[in-house]
């Protein structure tokens, strides 16, 4: 495998949907209601979800671009929106495209041949963009699959 190869696997490993649902499938469509509520039974809500994704995403990719000045949220409090519904109207969909923007951001990154993903990222301890892009995309498949058992407890994932 070359480089070019590499980047662009590491570019769709942020958004493929070969081996689960596509997170944008994952997040469109929920009512506004159910945003905000918790299955019988369940930790989070779909905005909970989403906006844990978002920010950790937000986090990482950040911390990749310069960990000197990067502040990380408090753990666990910092990544986790502090009621279950959306405070607003508009945020879902806000959190939706900040989310998309950031992932967009990180696979550009991935995709310069000028960044050197085995490289320890500069101010950090030991990390490299390749643990950064590789984290983010477990992290976000791991709690796709929960937004989709959480929406199927909900009622609302659109069978097919």
């Amino acid at each position: 495998m070359n480089d070019k190869m590499l980047r662009e696997y590491l570019g769709q490993a942020l958004t493929w949907r070969e081996a689960h649902v596509e997170w944008k499938k994952a997040l469109s469509g929920v009512p506004t209601k159910q945003q905000g509520m918790r299955p019988p039974g369940g930790e989070h809500s779909p905005w909970e979800l989403l906006e844990h994704m978002r920010i950790a995403t937000w986090d990482m990719l950040e911390f990749s671009r310069d960990a000197k000045k990067h502040k990380s949220p408090d753990w666990p409090a910092g990544y986790w929106p502090p009621t279950p519904a959306p405070p607003k109207p508009d945020a879902w969909n806000h959190s939706v495209r900040s989310l998309e923007r950031d992932l967009e951001a990180m696979a550009k990154l991935v995709a310069d041949p000028k960044t050197d993903l085995l490289a320890p990222i500069p101010g950090a301890s030991g990390q490299t963009i390749l643990r950064e892009v590789l984290l983010i995309a477990d992290h976000n498949s791991y709690h796709l699959g929960q937004l989709v058992l959480v929406r199927r407890l909900l009622g609302c994932w659109p069978e097919t």
